[in-house]
C-alpha cells in the first residue's frame, strides 16, 4: 500500500505542474490549448541540450538543475510572445471549436519544430537523476530524484496560488477571469494579462517536461501522452480549479500505480476509467461548479 502511494504521488508531482499550466490558461484565457503536450516536450529538449552544456563548461553536476530552469524560462520566454500575441489573440472571442483547431495545429507544427531541431534519435539525461541519492522509505529505497519532484510541484502549486490571491497582480488576472469587458473599462490592460498567464503556462508545461526529462527517453511522440493525462486530470479536478488539478492529479496517479501492482493490463485503461465515472456523476469536474469561472 505505501509503495502504490508513493509511486502515485511521484507520478502525479509532474502531472499537476503540467496540468496547473494548462488549468491556468483555460482558466484565464477561456482555451483549452491542445499544444501544451507540444510545450512539455519541447521543454523536455531544451533542458536536455542544456544540460548537456554543464559538463562542456566544466561545471560541477549540480548546476544541471539550474540549466533546466532556465532551459524551462527560456522556452517560455520565446514561445509564449510568439504564440500569444502573433497567433491566439488573433482568435479571441471566435468560435470555441476553431481556437482548438488552432490549438491542434499549433501542436502539429511544434511536434515537427522539435524533429527538425533535435532529430528523431532519442535524447537521455541521467545525469541530474544521481545527485540526491537514494531515499529508504518503509523496506523500500527511492531514489531521492522522484521525491524532489514532490517538492517542486508542492512549491509551483503554492506559487501560483500565492500569486493569485495575495498579490496585486494577481487580484487583477482574477478581475480579468471574473469579467474582462468591466476590467478592461477599469483600466486594466487584458490583453497584456492573457500574455502574462499564458507565458506563465508555458513556462508550467515547459517545467514538467525539463525536470521529468532525466525520468524519461526524451524523444518525439512524448507529447501526445502528457497531453491526454493532463486533459484527464484537469476533467476529473474541474476545468480552471487550482486544487482540483491536484486532487486530479492525485487521483490519476495512485489509480494508475495501484493498476500496475495489481492489474497491469488496466494501467491505461484505469484513468480513462475514473475520468469517465466523474463525467457521469459530475460533468463539470470534482471543484468546479457548473456556473463558476474561477481558478
Amino acid at each position: 500500500m505505501l509503495t502504490i502511494l508513493v509511486d502515485g504521488v511521484v507520478y502525479a508531482s509532474w502531472l499537476f505542474i503540467v496540468a496547473l499550466g494548462l488549468t491556468l490558461i483555460f482558466g484565464v484565457l477561456q482555451i483549452l490549448n491542445l499544444a501544451h503536450g507540444s510545450l512539455y516536450a519541447v521543454g523536455a529538449y531544451a533542458a536536455a541540450s542544456f544540460t548537456m552544456l554543464v559538463p562542456y563548461f566544466g561545471l560541477p553536476p549540480a548546476f544541471s538543475l539550474l540549466a533546466m530552469l532556465i532551459a524551462a524560462l527560456a522556452v517560455a520566454l520565446v514561445l509564449a510572445p510568439i504564440l500569444e500575441r502573433g497567433l491566439l489573440r488573433l482568435f479571441y472571442g471566435r468560435d470555441e471549436v476553431l481556437i482548438l483547431l488552432v490549438t491542434y495545429a499549433v501542436f502539429l507544427v511544434l511536434e515537427d519544430v522539435t524533429k527538425l531541431v533535435w532529430g528523431v534519435q532519442p535524447y537521455y539525461v541521467f545525469e541530474p537523476r544521481n545527485l540526491f541519492g537514494n531515499v529508504e522509505i518503509g523496506q523500500l529505497f527511492y531514489v531521492g530524484y522522484d521525491l524532489m519532484l514532490i517538492v517542486l510541484a508542492a512549491i509551483c502549486g503554492l506559487a501560483v496560488w500565492l500569486g493569485l490571491n495575495k498579490t496585486t497582480t494577481g487580484k487583477v488576472v482574477l478581475a480579468v477571469i471574473h469579467n474582462p469587458d468591466v476590467s478592461a473599462c477599469m483600466g486594466v490592460r487584458v490583453n497584456w494579462i492573457y500574455l502574462l498567464a499564458f507565458f506563465v503556462g508555458v513556462f508550467l508545461a515547459a517545467l514538467a517536461g525539463a525536470y521529468t526529462a532525466p525520468l524519461i527517453s526524451v524523444q518525439p511522440g512524448i507529447s501526445v501522452n502528457v497531453i491526454i493525462l493532463s486533459f484527464a486530470v484537469v476533467i476529473i479536478g474541474g476545468l480552471g480549479s487550482i486544487p482540483g488539478a491536484a486532487i486530479g492529479a492525485l487521483v490519476v496517479g495512485i489509480a494508475r500505480a495501484a493498476a500496475v501492482y495489481e492489474f497491469p493490463e488496466a494501467e491505461i485503461f484505469i484513468i480513462y476509467l475514473v475520468m469517465a465515472i466523474v463525467l457521469v456523476f459530475r460533468p463539470e469536474g470534482l471543484f468546479q461548479r457548473t456556473q463558476a469561472r474561477k481558478i
